[in-house]
């Protein structure tokens, strides 16, 4: 699970187009906390600490705690918003997080020991098909990635979310299906090989009744 961290913030009375204007140009970024069966606060955080949190990578995947005031909120980032030229935050939800909660997370997928892997070796090409799988997990015990070991994997081979060990308590969203993580594809100079003999094959029957 990645480390936790805290952003100081401020309660806002106000919300709306041309309230939320007035915090930019002050260098604050407005956002929402909601859920745990409590009212939805307005808050104002820092700019520069909302624009390093979410490029710094995690920013999705890590428990937050808010202090409002001195009162401290745990928190897990739902959505932001970026302004579409500039590239900076514009707003941020946050869902509150109780004692026994249950969020819903993309985990990051990495990949390891590609150099024991024969089909990769051969010339094969490691073809993600997922990048990040959606977990059901503890609020608590978010974490960072999973693990996909490429050991002994060959050309045509579908790694599966079966074959993967999952982190206590994680749970796929897809539960209905064996849904394929990555495959291991065949280089485009075997493919074209085996095309080439794929069609030797086919035609020579053909060769052969024109000969009778």
């Amino acid at each position: 699970m990645s480390q936790s961290y805290e952003l100081k913030a401020e309660a806002r009375d106000r919300v709306g187009k041309g309230s939320a204007r007035e915090l930019r140009r002050k260098g604050l970024v407005p956002a929402v906390i909601y859920g745990d069966k409590q009212a939805p606060l307005s808050i104002a955080l820092s700019y520069k600490d909302v624009y390093y949190k979410i490029h710094g990578g995690g920013f999705m995947t890590t428990l937050a705690t808010i202090d409002v005031g001195g009162k401290k909120i745990q928190v897990l980032p739902k959505d932001y918003q970026l302004d579409p030229v500039r590239d900076f935050p514009v707003h941020v939800d946050f869902l509150r997080i109780g004692k026994d909660s249950v969020v819903t997370v993309d985990v990051p997928v990495h990949f390891v020991n590609e150099e024991k892997s024969p089909g990769i070796k051969r010339g094969g090409v490691l073809n993600i098909v997922r990048h990040e799988v959606e977990f059901h997990v503890p609020a608590n015990a978010i974490p960072e990635f999973i693990t996909v070991d490429l050991t002994g994997t060959d050309i045509g081979d579908s790694i599966h979310i079966s074959a993967v060990k999952l982190p206590a308590g994680a749970k796929p969203t897809i539960g209905d299906r064996d849904f394929t993580i990555a495959t291991i594809a065949a280089p485009a100079g075997l493919k074209s090989e085996d095309n080439a003999e794929a069609a030797e094959a086919a035609a020579a029957p053909a060769e052969a009744a024109k000969k009778e």
